[in-house]
């Protein structure tokens, strides 16, 4: 996969030089010369000393082969801009971006190009519930500009759903189990897989639905848009 990555700063390298190692094709673009003079030796693909928001300046970078664009740039301004211009004058099929603050992810959309944003303080936050949740849904990640959500939820004691097998659970429309884990290992849900106090459930599912999923898995009653898992 040849990926394009805006911004050589501390995670534009990371994310490089962890892409590299995968065997992935990488073309790291950042207008401060100096910094590409420092770190260039250190990862090996391709540097471009270019603005990123500046369409003339890409001319001839390759850009229009790339399969995957990263706007990594500290500042969420440039990260729109370049993410804008991937999809639209270099025709680049997904387009990530990294959102800085919390407050501009509304801005991170399909309107500027941006297939998913990343907020690190909001996956922190994820994280951190995550850690310490018993019995509520904790969405992890936002998928399809949030139109999709990974979710999770851990079985506790008093959820109707231990002691059933997946087939039983009656699942709101627009929702997949994707993975249980349970004791170190990840488990396929099928539907003659049993469900147990403690299984961590992934499941992916839409904003709308979200709420009925969570009653399947804590216990309440459901409504009209439940169809048989």
């Amino acid at each position: 996969m040849r990926v394009a990555i805006a911004g050589a700063g501390k995670v534009g390298r990371f994310v490089a030089s962890d892409l590299v190692s995968r065997g992935h094709e990488v073309v790291l673009i950042d207008r401060d010369g100096e910094l590409i003079a420092r770190h260039e030796a250190g990862i090996k693909c391709r540097w471009i000393q270019a603005d990123a928001c500046e369409p003339l300046n890409l001319q001839g970078s390759g850009l229009d082969t790339c399969d995957v664009m990263v706007a990594a740039t500290g500042d969420d301004k440039v990260n729109l801009v370049a993410s804008l211009l991937a999809k639209q004058e270099f025709g680049i099929p997904r387009v990530l971006a990294r959102v800085n603050h919390p407050k501009n992810e509304w801005l991170f959309n399909e309107s500027w190009g941006v297939d998913a944003p990343v907020s690190p303080p909001h996956l922190l936050t994820s994280l951190v519930e995550e850690a310490v949740t018993v019995g509520d849904l904790v969405t992890l990640l936002r998928l399809e500009q949030g139109k999709v959500l990974l979710v999770e939820f851990r079985l506790g004691e008093g959820s109707p759903a231990v002691g059933k097998v997946v087939g039983e659970l009656m699942l709101p429309r627009d929702c997949a189990l994707v993975a249980i884990a349970r004791g170190g290992h990840v488990i396929a849900p099928r539907d003659e897989t049993p469900l147990m106090e403690g299984d961590e459930i992934l499941a992916l599912s839409t904003p709308d639905v979200q709420g009925s999923l969570e009653e399947v898995l804590a216990g309440v009653k459901g409504g009209s848009d439940r169809i048989p898992g």
